[in-house]
């Protein structure tokens, strides 16, 4: 897409950017003259002949693997300005189906691993005393939804969690905000949503967007244009650009 943000020179890491939403900021932020790494567990094949833009397998639950991707990317590049939190896991099923293993890997996946993500980078961060934090909420916090608890209630305890560590970090010019990118069609959603009523009803009301529709406002966040912390960006429904 065309932006009107200057990334030059910077560097993004960005979970779960093997597809969806991550991918598409990938290829944004590396067009806007910066360097994109992904980590995620499967392999980024769509991005492998992108200029500027690399890739790391990590499972985004296991801390020292993320603290070891972490310091490959800083003795790489010597710098991390952006950090967007988006690796999720998005499992349908009942609870009294839900065994514990299931529960645990998806608060794991979806709020451990952001934790260990910020953990990692925040050091070098505040050291610099600039860096920008990226987290993605979902409007299923507020809403709920059946056969999404674990889902949920990581991306609800998300919400206070990121505006609890913009306050520890704000002396430290480090901002943190949360995003909630709307219904976006990506391979995790369509695999939640197979086709039918409750898909038909998505399409009819709120209408789907596409991953890069939520390109600019992350580009945003991540830019000095956004002054704010502790804050949340909401995009409620779907708006193409023709």
């Amino acid at each position: 897409m065309k932006t009107i943000f200057d990334a030059s020179g910077e560097v993004l890491v960005v979970t779960g950017g093997a597809n969806g939403i991550g991918a598409a900021l990938a290829r944004a932020f590396a067009g806007a003259g910066g360097h994109s790494v992904v980590f995620d567990v499967a392999p980024a094949e769509d991005l492998a002949t992108v200029p500027r833009v690399t890739s790391h397998r990590v499972d985004v639950s296991d801390r020292d693997a993320v603290r070891a991707a972490t310091d490959a990317v800083l003795a790489r590049h010597g710098r991390i300005d952006a950090l967007v939190c988006g690796a999720a896991v998005q499992p349908r099923v009942d609870v009294v189906d839900t065994d514990p293993a299931q529960w645990q890997r998806t608060l794991a996946i979806n709020l451990d691993g952001v934790v260990w993500c910020c953990q990692a980078v925040l050091p070098h961060m505040i050291e610099r005393r600039r860096g920008s934090i990226v987290v993605f909420a979902s409007g299923l916090a507020h809403l709920g939804r059946a056969q999404a608890s674990a889902y949920a209630a990581s991306k609800g305890a998300l919400i206070p969690f990121a505006k609890s560590l913009a306050a520890e970090v704000a002396e430290h010019r480090v901002r943190v905000n949360t995003v909630f990118p709307g219904v976006i069609d990506t391979p995790q959603f369509r695999a939640a949503n197979p086709s039918g009523p409750e898909r038909a009803h998505w399409e009819r009301t709120t209408g789907v967007g596409t991953p890069d529709d939520v390109t600019g406002p992350l580009l945003f966040l991540l830019s000095d244009a956004a002054t704010m912390t502790g804050s949340t960006l909401t995009r409620d429904r779907a708006y193409h650009q023709e």
